[in-house]
C-alpha cells in the first residue's frame, strides 16, 4: 500500500515536477502535489493547507529558492525543506540550510 505524500513544489518547470512525482511513486508514496512559482501563490497554499514536504527548485526566474525558504519559514510551516537545483554550490548550500534551520528548547 502506497504511503499518502502532500508535496509541495516550489518548481517553475512542470517536467522537473513530474519528474520527481514519478520517482516518488515509483518508490511507494501516493503523491498529493501543486506546484507554485511565484510568492502570492506560495503565500496563498500554505495558508490554505499543511504540507508534509517542500521541494524547491534554487534558481527560478519570478523567485528565488532562498526566498521561498524564508517564507516557508516564516509562515509557519516546519515541513521538511529540500533544494533540487543544478545550479546550488556548496557554500550557497550551507548558507541556506543555515538560513532554514529550527532551534528547539
Amino acid at each position: 500500500m502506497a504511503v499518502p505524500l502532500r508535496v509541495l513544489f516550489i518548481e517553475d518547470s512542470e517536467d522537473d515536477t513530474a519528474l520527481i512525482v514519478r520517482e516518488l511513486n515509483r518508490a511507494g508514496y501516493k503523491t498529493e502535489h501543486r506546484r507554485v512559482d511565484t510568492e502570492d501563490t506560495l503565500k496563498s497554499v500554505l495558508s490554505a493547507q499543511d504540507w508534509d514536504l517542500v521541494i524547491s527548485d534554487f534558481s527560478m526566474p519570478l523567485f528565488s529558492g532562498t526566498d521561498a525558504l524564508k517564507l516557508v519559514r516564516t509562515m509557519g510551516s516546519d515541513a521538511p525543506f529540500i533544494f533540487v537545483s543544478g545550479t546550488m554550490g556548496e557554500d550557497t548550500a550551507v548558507a541556506a540550510l543555515k538560513r532554514g534551520r529550527r532551534t528547539t528548547l
